[in-house]
């Protein structure tokens, strides 16, 4: 499906069954116009990911399109990460520049303590109680092959289990932190730099098993194998077997999109109706993957019935 929306001039094309949809006929170096941006809040709001291709944009530029959607965040201090000199809005997600926080081959590392082959799936940052609305990632520098995203359409999800399920899902409430995914080992000097850096400084919020979208009104699931840890109020193995049902579900194939970047390529996500997985094919090559990152400050999930995130260690993001 593709759609010209004039007189902005921005055509969208639909680009895969359920999620994602490619942008054109807009410059993002250019000041845009008020009706170009609404007609891109519709396309994220609709499509949940959008892309844009070969946009050559400076760091600048990249802050001031993000401001044009509301205020950024970003995480406090050295556990933001990397960012380029003068712009600390910008997380920059290069495996490389994490070698001086996490040592040589971290990536790799933890790839291999996986506990599940989907534990890569996540949404942004919600291990605090107001994850970002929205996250905007641009390519500078792409591998000859391999590093591709995937997003998964979390409201096609929900609608895609049963209703005695949708019930269940509606009335529970589940855990987020980070490092989740992983088995981190107490023998492992590494595993014990982690674990102490988190424990020292713990960061945990519990939100909603399904979200009411706050500009939709649709419900999506609201968990990810990367850093839901447990169903408030049952045994581990009661959450353990609706977690891994809920992750194989919001993974299948049918509701997802792969996208295969090129330097200077955009994507613009809804971090409240969906989740994506980093790539895990190129870590042990010798390739450079560079990517910069903007968040969109948000707020805390509402549930069907009305219950709110809660924070239960560290504190909220703040608006940058």
């Amino acid at each position: 499906m593709t759609q010209v929306l004039s007189p902005t001039g921005v055509v969208i094309r639909q680009v895969a069954g359920r999620i994602g949809a490619e942008i054109s006929g807009v410059d993002l170096r250019e000041e845009l116009d008020d009706a170009t941006v609404a007609a891109i809040r519709q396309a994220v709001l609709t499509h949940r990911v959008v892309f844009f291709r070969g946009q050559d944009i400076s760091h600048a530029q990249h802050v001031a399109f993000g401001r044009r959607f509301g205020q950024l965040t970003r995480r406090e201090g050295k556990k933001h990460g990397v960012h380029p000199e003068g712009f600390p809005e910008i997380l920059t997600v290069d495996p490389k520049a994490d070698v001086a926080r996490y040592g040589k081959n971290f990536e790799e590392h933890y790839y291999r303590k996986w506990v599940s082959p989907l534990a890569g799936w996540h949404s942004d940052l919600t291990m605090f109680v107001n994850p970002p609305t929205a996250s905007i990632l641009r390519a500078e520098t792409t591998p000859e092959f391999g590093g591709d995203t995937q997003w998964t359409n979390m409201v096609a999800a929900y609608e895609g289990l049963s209703k005695p399920l949708r019930d269940l899902a509606d009335s529970l409430r589940a855990e987020h932190a980070f490092f989740t995914g992983v088995q981190l080992y107490y023998t492992d000097q590494r595993d014990r730099d982690i674990l102490r850096l988190y424990c020292d400084d713990p960061q945990g919020a519990v939100h909603p098993v399904v979200r009411v979208h706050p500009e939709t009104g649709e419900k999506a699931l609201f968990v990810s194998p990367g850093s839901t840890t447990r169903i408030l109020g049952l045994t581990q193995v009661e959450s353990r077997q609706i977690l891994d049902l809920l992750f194989q579900h919001m993974t299948s194939a049918e509701y997802t999109v792969r996208f295969r970047w090129q330097p200077g390529d955009i994507a613009f996500w809804d971090n409240r109706s969906t989740c994506h997985f980093a790539p895990t094919d190129f870590a042990h090559l010798d390739a450079d993957r560079v990517m910069h990152r903007v968040t969109l400050y948000g707020e805390p999930a509402v549930g069907p019935d009305g219950t709110t995130s809660e924070q239960v260690g560290g504190e909220e993001l703040r608006p940058w």
